[in-house]
């Protein structure tokens, strides 16, 4: 029997008990953040009872953050769920603790049986032996901007998904206008609805509030506002103008606040620094463009005039402060860059053997906005355009825009962190580098077999 239990005890000894990690953390907190309840966990010997449960008011948040500070717990990891974890994370920043917002999708495919409490522990525990990494996040102003640009775009949204009841509403009625013109809330496309809205239904006196620049005939878009005017989808066009427009007063204040909160960023600009060079074609203001100038703010604030990249708008700039700030010191090179907007490729390898090398599907903005500018360096005759285009020739359409969009994170990473303006002459260099390296690569090749390599003359 002893020998029995000697070889349990041995078997127990080798698989069963799995020995601590080295504590890195001495003072950790783990949270784990819901909608109606927080449970919080802290090491065993601070409290008697090392796992406590409070509900969400700001009373209660209040009094966790004291709790914490009687347990002496310094450093907090916390879930980045939904938008539930701000207001606790915002208490407890302000308060002087180090709070560590981990990614939620990290401990979501934990083996085992999950609670609320085995969650908060299990946090706690992984953040104390330095196993959860921070998410980045930038400094409170920079947070507004980006919690005041994202409502912008939200609003935008909404504005649009009316412009679709609008043009549901026309196609129920077998108005076909909205196919005649290029865009239904142009001048002349809101100045029809208005007078179909208030009673009108005669198509010649429609056809008349056309604006001289539509291309369509008079004709065309007569046979265009022939249909059914029935009561139902009238009222249906009616209030689905009423709410474009009401989102289309609402954007001009948002960007009123914008334009203020910007003014807490302070000028990068030396004195000496010459103002931003006028558009090569100035354009009058587009639709759902600022109603400020943004490129003359992104130039104050970051130092370089970003927009002097090709492909790259002040939509793109706003993006880039508002998802990572001014301050890109929390990304201690390019790569480090790269990989948090995920144009880095995670090679998973088994066996020597590369298992894939796809970069990974993410929501990041920066991501969205620079694969956005990629696309539009198809037709360019610049550097980065013959490099697009390169690039999709070699890698195909959509490894390509990766590639692209991989370069554009670099230049503008190099930019910001160096305040030096974007150089064209400096790719060109290298594009003539890379001529004369393939060049003689091919005289080397066409003296093994035997050939002579003859430039042919240069055509004027």
């Amino acid at each position: 029997m002893s020998r029995e239990r000697s070889k349990k005890q041995q078997r127990a000894g080798q698989g069963g008990a799995v020995p601590r990690l080295h504590c890195i953390e001495p003072n950790p907190a783990g949270i784990d953040v819901g909608a109606p309840e927080i449970f919080v966990a802290v090491p065993p010997d601070r409290d008697a009872s090392p796992v406590r449960s409070f509900e969400t008011f700001t009373q209660d948040l209040h009094r966790l953050k004291e709790w914490l500070q009687q347990c002496r717990i310094t450093t907090v990891a916390l879930e980045s769920t939904g938008v539930y974890w701000i207001p606790l994370f915002q208490i407890l920043e302000e308060a002087g603790l180090q709070v560590c917002l981990v990614n939620a999708q990290h401990v979501k495919h934990v083996p085992g049986r999950q609670s609320d409490v085995i969650d908060c522990q299990g946090l706690q525990y992984l953040h104390s032996v330095g196993l959860r990494r921070a998410s980045f996040r930038p400094e409170d102003r920079v947070c507004i901007i980006r919690s005041l640009l994202r409502h912008r775009d939200r609003l935008v949204q909404m504005a649009a998904a009316h412009v679709q009841h609008m043009q549901k509403a026309l196609t129920q009625m077998n108005l076909q206008i909205h196919h005649v013109l290029s865009d239904i809330t142009g001048r002349s496309g809101l100045a029809i609805l208005d007078a179909i809205v208030a009673g009108e239904h005669n198509p010649a006196v429609l056809a008349q509030l056309r604006q001289p620049q539509v291309q369509a005939s008079a004709e065309v878009v007569m046979k265009s506002l022939v249909g059914d005017y029935r009561r139902e989808h009238l009222f249906t066009l009616r209030q689905s103008l009423e709410a474009y427009r009401y989102y289309q007063d609402l954007i001009p204040r948002c960007d009123q606040e914008i334009e203020e909160q910007l003014q807490n960023f302070d000028r990068q600009l030396p004195p000496d620094a010459p103002d931003l060079p006028p558009e090569a074609y100035p354009h009058s203001r587009r639709k759902n463009e600022f109603h400020f100038d943004m490129g003359s703010e992104l130039y104050r604030i970051f130092g370089v005039d970003l927009t002097a990249i090709p492909s790259i708008n002040a939509l793109t700039g706003y993006t880039l402060l508002a998802e990572v700030g001014t301050d890109w010191s929390k990304f201690p090179n390019v790569h480090a860059f790269a990989s948090w907007a995920c144009f880095c490729p995670p090679n998973k390898k088994s066996g020597g053997k590369v298992l894939s090398a796809k970069t990974r599907r993410t929501a990041n903005r920066v991501n969205r906005a620079l694969r956005l500018a990629a696309q539009t360096l198809e037709r360019s005759t610049s550097y980065l355009g013959i490099f697009y285009r390169k690039m999709c020739a070699r890698l195909g359409r959509p490894a390509g825009i990766t590639a692209t969009a991989h370069q554009l994170a670099r230049i503008i990473y190099h930019m910001v962190t160096t305040g030096r303006p974007y150089d064209e002459s400096i790719f060109a260099a290298q594009e003539q580098r890379q001529r004369k390296h393939l060049e003689s690569s091919a005289r080397r090749k066409a003296a093994k077999l035997g050939y002579p390599l003859i430039p042919l003359p240069q055509t004027a």
